[in-house]
């Protein structure tokens, strides 16, 4: 009785807890990495090592566990299905965290006063020029926004002007700048 117990107990840690706590370890070291290159593309000089220590320290405990373990094919599978979950979660992570700045592009065929009015009556800076378009005259209205803010912009566009075409990038940095709430002079690199 006691040598099946003691099979019981190995097969069991083997095969599903062992499985388990590497599928786990590779879920937040893989969060962790993609938040960090996140922290890289921003600049975020500070935040980027700090979290590539814990990435690979994670890491090496859950490679090593694989090494330990070379005849468990279980270890494999979770170990493949932690990296995909992780950087699932690590993206839906950093969608949450929305660091940074972008300049947010509206295009509208009608005239975009009203855009405009909405824009910088919610604390916005922009800056507008009318432009020819391939087959009509269009306005297009630019805007350098915190990251956290582009729900707030898309919806006034949408209750303004539901047909205008606008497109988000990500900015590195700005030298000056009106954001919601306060006017705001930044250092630019």
């Amino acid at each position: 009785m006691i040598l099946l117990d003691t099979f019981y107990d190995g097969y069991l840690f083997t095969y599903f807890i062992l499985p388990a706590l590497i599928f786990l370890s590779r879920i937040i070291d893989v969060t962790i990495g993609t938040v960090r290159i996140v922290m890289v593309s921003k600049g975020q000089k500070y935040w980027a090592p700090i979290l590539g220590f814990f990435e690979v320290l994670i890491w090496l405990i859950a490679i090593s566990k694989i090494f330990q373990n070379l005849d468990n094919w279980v270890c494999y599978v979770t170990y493949a299905a932690g990296f995909a979950t992780g950087n699932y979660i690590g993206l839906l992570l950093e969608e949450r965290l929305a660091v940074g700045i972008v300049k947010i592009q509206i295009i509208t065929r009608k005239k975009a006063n009203k855009l405009i009015k909405n824009l910088i009556d919610a604390g916005y800076g922009i800056t507008h020029h009318p432009a020819q378009g391939s087959s009509e005259e269009v306005s297009i209205i630019y805007s350098i926004i915190n990251r956290k803010e582009i729900h707030n912009v898309e919806e006034i566009v949408m209750t303004t002007n539901p047909k205008a075409f606008y497109s988000v990038e990500d900015v590195k940095s700005v030298n000056k700048g009106i954001f919601p709430g306060k006017t705001i002079w930044r250092k630019g690199k």
